[in-house]
């Protein structure tokens, strides 16, 4: 069965996502950190990336864009209501992952250039996402 317009431009859509994905992905495994869950879902939201190093936990949301434009590369995308989708999935994992809800946590976004944009990726820590767990 052939997939419809709607589904062929979603697919098409999804591929620079997962191609900034991939490079945040790579540059961290360099590092050391181990891929726990990739676009792990549930009905609050999503969580890019979740990486382990022995006792520590990173969740990594990832923001391609071609260029800088208004949202500055994606970082106004990380406003309030995203921080509390965020935040929601993340209790969601940590509740199905109750063996690593206690270990040091740390939340970043990476800013990924996509072709033909180049540079470097830009990391941001996202501190406030802590605060919002509770609201909402």
């Amino acid at each position: 069965m052939s997939q419809s317009r709607t589904q062929r431009a979603r697919n098409r859509s999804a591929l620079p996502g997962a191609w900034a994905e991939q490079r945040a992905l790579r540059l961290l495994r360099q590092r050391g950190w181990e891929l726990l869950a990739s676009r792990w879902r549930c009905r609050w939201g999503e969580l890019d990336l979740v990486l382990a190093k022995p006792g520590r936990l990173l969740v990594v949301e990832v923001k391609g864009r071609r260029r800088c434009g208004a949202d500055g590369w994606g970082v106004a995308a990380l406003g309030p209501g995203k921080r509390r989708r965020l935040a929601r999935a993340l209790s969601c994992w940590l509740a199905e992952h109750p063996q690593r809800a206690h270990w040091p946590l740390e939340v970043v976004c990476a800013l990924v250039p996509l072709p033909p944009a180049g540079g470097a990726v830009r990391w941001l820590r996202l501190e406030s996402l802590a605060l919002t767990q509770g609201e909402g």
